[in-house]
């Protein structure tokens, strides 16, 4: 049995030890959430609702402690974290709420029969494999709509979160859920794809990195099983007119930066006409470079620690080579802080060539990129010239002119004026290096779902056709 450690990103210290599973802890595993997938299908939808209602409820309850859990693991901000709070509990809640109607049977035209109709049903054990970014909102946007619908989970969290993972576990029991309808487990990530190819798997839910994700996809389709994945993304936020610029560039400073960068809907590339580009580049040097860096339980800072001493490394040795390789210019910051723990200095990148390794991946912490375009044709062409495809906004005080702009961007989300919304009520999910499928809303219950068609005829009765 391997075991691993919790390091606190605000003070580079180790805090505490876990043991992960052996791999042939796999099979009892499996046999637990698929039995209490039996019991738990056959659940009243009510009965279902009332266990994530109650769910919601003991998030806010336990704020302050899950707050807490996800600061020494990834170095969130407070505010930050209880704010991500208040959104998982508001899917549990969307979820209760809209149980019926989201699970109604669609009755369908008869067609020849007596009756015709499609019911959701669910499909059995689901895998989760997670990310550390946003440790309790990733988990629940998958969560929810699957425990609702009637599945069975197994949970894989990013190593770095085995506090706020096991908080997921031990609220659901707490709210009533049948004990191992949902499992954590402490795992490598080389010991899920014998978890994916496993037959008592029915499909799997991936956020993470993209070769993390190609890795669950093919495996997932050897075995001619569903999966999800949602992955990076190199957001583009289009600026068409200066008329409230420096409000523009404010939102642009605070939404790029939530959460030290480490989102992947986060607005990566902001492109502005010509005519004011000197202006941006001027306004944002100071606003980046008057942010505050603090430790996750600091109330002044502006944005934390990175995840780890080696994200943070890793990021500040591109920006150093992208310099040094004439792929960019550091105009603010760009450099690791002499300071235990993971931290960072906010950056702003000029000059940089979108074919580059910082103009055409994606930066996952505090840096903002500035291209310039010569008008609305051209910020398109920018903008949409990217293997990802996540999220876009367009930003303007002529809304007819941002509408004309966001129709013609190759994303799965485009804001007009805001950006990286999200709502229990609203789709998540991208196309291209971004990942496939969508979560939330009631495209979170048409994922991992049988869609059953019955139909009822008497024997007098002849159907459409004979079966082939």
């Amino acid at each position: 049995m391997s075991t691993f450690a919790l390091q606190n990103p605000s003070t580079g210290q180790e805090e505490e030890q876990f043991n992960r599973i052996n791999d042939a802890d796999r099979d009892a595993i499996l046999d637990r959430a698929t039995a209490a997938g039996e019991q738990w299908r056959k659940t009243p939808i009510a009965q279902r609702a009332d266990v994530l209602r109650k769910t919601a409820k003991l998030f806010q309850e336990n704020k302050k402690q899950l707050a807490e859990h996800i600061g020494r693991e990834m170095g969130k901000l407070t505010r930050w974290a209880e704010a991500e709070i208040d959104i998982v509990s508001d899917i549990f809640t969307w979820y209760a709420e809209h149980a019926h109607e989201l699970l109604a049977d669609e009755q369908l035209s008869q067609q020849g029969a007596q009756q015709t109709w499609v019911r959701k049903e669910p499909l059995g054990v689901v895998l989760g494999i997670m990310p550390w970014n946003f440790p309790y909102y990733q988990v629940a946007r998958w969560a929810a709509p699957n425990l609702l619908l009637g599945n069975t989970l197994v949970l894989k969290h990013a190593s770095i979160c085995p506090l706020s993972s096991q908080a997921c576990q031990d609220l659901l029991e707490q709210a009533g859920l049948p004990k191992d309808a949902f499992i954590n487990v402490y795992a490598s990530g080389s010991q899920m794809d014998a978890f994916v190819a496993d037959k008592r798997v029915a499909g799997v839910s991936l956020t993470g990195s993209e070769q993390a994700g190609a890795a669950v996809a093919k495996t997932a389709g050897e075995n001619y099983k569903k999966s999800l994945l949602e992955l990076g993304g190199n957001d583009p936020f289009i600026v068409l007119d200066d008329e409230n610029l420096d409000w523009v560039l404010e939102q642009f400073t605070k939404i790029r930066m939530y959460n030290t960068g480490q989102a992947c809907n986060a607005p990566k590339r902001l492109i502005v006409m010509d005519e004011f580009y000197d202006r941006t580049v001027e306004t944002l040097e100071k606003l980046i470079g008057d942010m505050k860096v603090g430790a996750y339980d600091d109330e002044n800072a502006d944005i934390g620690p990175l995840s780890s001493i080696g994200a943070r490394d890793e990021i500040v040795e591109r920006l150093a080579e992208a310099e040094k390789n004439g792929d960019a210019t550091i105009r603010v910051g760009g450099k690791a802080i002499d300071r235990e723990g993971a931290f960072m200095e906010p950056t702003l990148l000029v000059d940089v060539d979108p074919k580059a390794d910082v103009g055409c991946n994606e930066i996952f912490g505090p840096v903002a990129i500035v291209y310039r375009a010569k008008d609305a044709a051209e910020a398109i062409e920018i903008a949409n010239d990217s293997d990802y495809g996540l999220s876009s906004s367009v930003w303007s005080t002529d809304l007819e002119a941002a509408r004309e702009v966001a129709v013609q961007l190759h994303d799965g989300m485009t804001f007009i004026n805001e950006h990286a919304v999200t709502g229990a009520g609203l789709p998540f999910g991208g196309i291209g290096r971004s990942g496939y499928g969508r979560e939330l809303a009631r495209w979170g219950v048409g994922e991992f779902v049988n869609e059953h068609l019955y139909r009822v005829s008497d024997q007098s009765s002849a159907g459409l056709s004979p079966a082939l």
